[in-house]
Formats: structure tokens, C-alpha cells, sequence
């Protein structure tokens, strides 16, 4: 699958949801990874339990399909020379915060990488794939100053540095509808900022449009950022007529760029991270408690049974 473009990760028996943003700080559990198909449907029937498969399974449609044929001998092997395999074998480069929603790497940066840096700047759900991330690759590899769009991320090279940055064209083309904020209730907004606030009339859209409305405060602190950008920052507006403004008191806002790509890079290593996590859903319990993975010296045991 990688030799046809899949950008896949390691292959663990845990991992974070793929579905962005509801399954922020959720994760995936799959414990049954060694085990085959045949196996399972096996023992399922001598069970007498029942399953869904899922049809996808055997769309040849679909890369894992068309992998699974290959590995029994019923298709053709995957074509190994494709463009972006030599993009894989390169060291992977440091990604930077540079500002609030803006990323910063080398041209060095492998195709994983990149297409989840992409995805989180985006704030989308599908990483980008195939020959249009390997494209931007080559020009990437080659040395080539450029602007492009991808994954509703602007892509700006110049010289040795590539800054990732979401595109505010495409909230032109696919308008993100503006965030009404409940009390007590986290809220996303395009997929790239969490807001919560315990006041009514709050709402959040984007500074697209509404730069030149903002006070001289906040035009001193957006000018900061890369001209290409400023549209594409949130901004807060109330009914009672207040705003635009790029923050408030009364208005708590995190950035979901980095933490998103720190699950997407396999950056979370242990269950700790889950349970200090500022990423996982204020509304909802935590996924871990610390009663669950206590450590055994506070029940007064010797062995390490307390920890995973």
C-alpha cells in the first residue's frame, strides 16, 4: 500500500481516531491485529455470534483490497518505482510551531509526515495521497520556491524554508459556517481551534473579510503572522455587537494544530500522555483515570503490575 502512494503510519494495536473533529481524544483499540480473518469468523460461528463485514473488505476500489490480492497472488504486485518511493527512505525533518496555526519544516520532510502536517493545518480529515502529494515532494526535493495548495493547506518554499499554513481561499470556495459557542461546551471551528466560554451570545468565524474591522491591538498582533494566513484566523464576535476581536477573557481558545499532529506522528507513547492530554474533550471523562493505572508502590506491592 505505501508503494502506491499510501501515507500509512506504523502499524500498532492502538492509535487515535481517525475522525476529526468528533473523535478528538479518543482513541482506537485493536487488540485482535495478529489474529486472521478466517480465524475469527472461525471461532465467531462456533460461538454462534454473529458479525458485520464491512463490504469495503473486498471493494478492489479500496487500497487495502487491492493489497490483500496481491499478497494471495490474485493481482498484480504494486509497481515499486512510483515517484514517491525515494521520498520515504529520506531522514525526517523537524516540524516547528513558527505561530498560532502555522508550521514550519525542511524540504527534507518525508511523505507521512507531510501529509499529516498537511491534514492538521487543514484541519481536515483525509490526509492527502498519491501523485499529488508526491509532486509536491519532487518540488519540495528539488529546491523548487513555490506556493501551492493542498488538503486546504498553502504550502510557502523559499530557499530552505517551507511554512504550512491554512489557505483562506478555500474558506472563499467552501465557507466554514460561523461556531455558536454554548456555556460550559467545547466547540471546534474549522476543524483547527477549540473555544469555550461560560457567557451566552459568543460566536466564532473568520477573520476573512473582517481584518480591516479589527482594533489596532489586534492588527499589531496579526501582522505577525504571514500575510497569506491572517485570513484564515478565527475571530470572535457577541451579539450585543462586540467584535470582531481576536480574543476575549471571557473566551478560553486553544490551538488543535500541534496536538493533532502529535497523535498523528505517533508522538503519544504511553497511557500517561492520554491522561495529561489538554487535547482530549473537556465535556467528556477522561478516557483513563489514575485509579485504572495507579502505580502498585501506592497499593503497597512489589511487582509492576500497576503499569502498562
Amino acid at each position: 500500500m505505501r508503494d502506491r502512494g499510501a501515507t500509512l503510519g506504523r502499524l500498532r494495536d492502538w492509535s487515535p481516531s481517525p475522525a476529526w473533529p468528533e473523535g478528538r481524544g479518543l482513541m482506537l483499540m485493536r487488540p485482535l491485529l495478529a489474529e486472521r480473518r478466517g480465524a475469527l469468523r472461525a471461532w465467531l460461528a462456533a460461538q454462534g455470534a454473529r458479525w458485520i463485514e464491512d463490504p469495503a473488505n473486498g471493494d478492489p476500489r479500496f487500497g487495502r483490497s487491492r493489497a490483500r490480492l496481491a499478497l494471495a497472488g490474485d493481482a498484480p504486485a504494486p509497481n515499486p518505482s512510483r515517484p514517491e518511493g525515494r521520498s520515504e527512505g529520506v531522514t525526517q525533518s523537524r516540524i516547528v510551531v513558527e505561530e498560532e496555526g502555522v508550521l514550519g519544516l525542511d524540504r527534507t520532510v518525508g511523505a507521512r509526515s507531510l501529509a499529516a502536517a498537511l491534514v492538521c493545518v487543514g484541519g481536515g480529515a483525509t490526509p492527502p495521497r498519491g501523485e499529488r502529494l508526491a509532486a509536491l515532494l519532487d518540488r519540495l526535493r528539488d529546491g523548487e520556491d513555490l506556493a501551492a495548495t493542498l488538503a486546504g493547506t498553502r504550502i510557502e518554499a523559499r530557499g530552505d524554508r517551507v511554512r504550512l499554513m491554512r489557505e483562506p481561499g478555500e474558506l472563499r470556495r467552501r465557507p466554514v459556517a460561523p461556531v455558536r459557542l454554548s456555556p460550559g461546551r467545547e466547540a471546534v471551528w474549522d476543524g483547527r481551534f477549540a473555544f469555550r466560554t461560560d457567557q451566552p451570545g459568543w460566536r466564532v468565524e473568520a477573520a476573512l473579510g473582517r481584518l480591516g474591522a479589527l482594533t489596532d491591538a489586534d492588527r499589531t498582533r496579526i501582522d505577525r503572522m504571514p500575510p497569506a494566513a491572517r485570513g484564515a484566523c478565527p475571530v470572535l464576535m457577541r451579539d450585543d455587537g462586540i467584535g470582531p476581536v481576536l480574543a476575549d477573557p471571557a473566551v478560553a481558545r486553544r490551538d488543535l494544530v500541534p496536538e493533532r499532529l502529535a497523535l498523528a506522528l505517533d508522538q503519544t507513547t504511553h497511557e500517561d500522555d492520554l491522561t495529561r492530554a489538554r487535547w482530549r474533550n473537556a465535556v467528556e471523562r477522561p478516557i483513563f483515570t489514575d485509579m485504572t493505572f495507579r502505580p502498585a508502590a501506592q497499593d503497597g506491592a512489589s511487582d509492576d503490575r500497576g503499569h502498562s
